[in-house]
């Protein structure tokens, strides 16, 4: 995904391993006390004892807790951009559009299980900060690109154009269930997932019949 302009980097990242180990820390303590007990309820102290380090190691890295944050929700979205680009490769641009849909929906639903602190993150995000808002929609953007692309190679025929505005279309709209999907828990989540998976194989269908 395309990185935020430099100016916007509330944070410090470390270059030496001993250092990035300590950032990494935080941020995991910083996860777990989100999901616990709310962003406006936990503090650096609080950060900082769970990540066992000082406050001023903490500061080093984090001007304020809001920039923890923000480096949280960097750091999740670097990772689900990794698991949609391992989706559009040549191989699966051979698969059939069924499974390629499941597959997306099934990985993102993957990532959310075995990061049991992004859903509390990414509910949260939204009452934060609006800069936060800012680089969900970049990364929505960025994956938009990629499944255009994506779709020139299934359909070469297909106008740059017209791949451009289905790829936004697809992702704006499952990003906006998945969203609604995360507010809910257990069954009625999964069938969210579902349903999602059955829309945008039938919106789909009409420009992918193959």
């Amino acid at each position: 995904m395309t990185q935020e302009p430099q100016q916007q980097l509330r944070w410090r990242l470390p270059k030496q391993a001993r250092s990035r180990e300590r950032f990494n820390r935080i941020l995991d303590a910083a996860a777990e006390l989100f999901v616990e007990v709310g962003y406006e309820s936990v503090t650096t102290d609080e950060i900082a004892a769970r990540a066992d380090t000082s406050v001023g190691g903490l500061y080093r890295f984090f001007p304020d807790k809001l920039a923890v944050f923000h480096a949280l929700v960097d750091r999740y979205l670097k990772q689900l951009g990794e698991v949609f680009a391992n989706l559009h490769t040549d191989e699966t641009a051979k698969l059939p559009l069924e499974i390629y849909i499941s597959n997306a929906i099934d990985a993102f639903d993957e990532f959310v299980t075995a990061n049991p602190a992004y859903r509390t993150v990414f509910v949260q995000s939204r009452l934060v900060s609006t800069e936060l808002m800012a680089m969900d929609t970049a990364f929505n953007q960025e994956i938009a690109r990629q499944l255009s692309a994506f779709f020139i190679t299934r359909k070469p025929t297909l106008e740059k154009s017209q791949a451009d505005l289905l790829a936004a279309v697809t992702v704006e709209a499952a990003s906006a269930l998945e969203i609604f999907s995360l507010t809910r828990e257990g069954n009625f989540q999964q069938q969210v997932l579902a349903e999602t998976k059955k829309m945008l194989i039938l919106y789909l269908k009409q420009y992918f019949p193959n």
